[in-house]
């Protein structure tokens, strides 16, 4: 994920990275984070939080450039508002998807930004969506960012349907550690968002909670 300014920028070159991911599981889905944020070369924030609430049980995994991103997040957490108080009930994910995909391809020549939105509701429980591009597209778990390009073996090898909250809390940590030990625009801490039926919980794991692999 990128910020504004820093080495690099004058000559129009923007680098992004990071490492964003999703999973479903038996009742709900996780959203998980790395939390390193950059420009050029020079790490700008080590502790940013790439998971922006859309709703109560909506959130969505903030990828590209970090201002743009948020921005799309702000707008798309505002529409959801008034829909919900217009419908008077809490907006389905399905819903806050189709925002997102349409606020980003409506600004796509002037915003640098990919939203993965995950949540639970009432209808089909626990969902995670892809938004890239314009295109809409619902899976059983995603990831995103430079460092997803480490981890597509572990995460096809070791995902498996209805996993329990802390198989797939532990499933979650282990890739983004991954990602983060191998891709240099990853870092700093794993941000946590498990969401069921009950609420959202929200946890960040750093120093010796992150999972170690042989190589560190």
């Amino acid at each position: 994920m990128a910020g504004c300014g820093g080495p690099g920028w004058a000559d129009g070159e923007v680098r992004t990275g990071t490492t964003i991911m999703a999973v479903e599981f038996d009742g709900g889905v996780m959203v998980g984070s790395d939390s390193r944020v950059s420009a050029g070369e020079a790490v700008v924030n080590r502790v940013f939080d790439k998971l922006a609430p859309l709703h109560e049980r909506i959130y969505c995994a903030l990828s590209g450039s970090a201002a743009d991103a948020q921005a799309i997040a702000d707008m798309v957490h505002y529409q959801l508002e008034l829909h919900s108080l217009d419908m008077d009930e809490a907006p389905l994910v399905l819903a806050a998807a189709s925002l997102v995909k349409g606020v980003s391809y409506k600004y796509k020549e002037e915003l640098s930004a990919h939203l993965m939105v995950a949540g639970w509701d009432r209808k089909k429980g626990g969902q995670v969506y892809g938004t890239l591009g314009g295109m809409l597209t619902r899976h059983p778990f995603a990831i995103g960012g430079s460092g997803s390009t480490y981890i597509y073996g572990y995460v096809d090898a070791a995902y498996k349907p209805g996993m329990s909250p802390e198989e797939c809390r532990q499933f979650t940590k282990n890739a983004i550690a991954l990602a983060m030990s191998r891709d240099g625009s990853s870092g700093g801490v794993i941000y946590l968002v498990t969401i069921t039926k009950s609420g959202a919980v929200e946890q960040v794991f750093l120093g010796d909670e992150i999972p170690k692999f042989y190589d560190e």
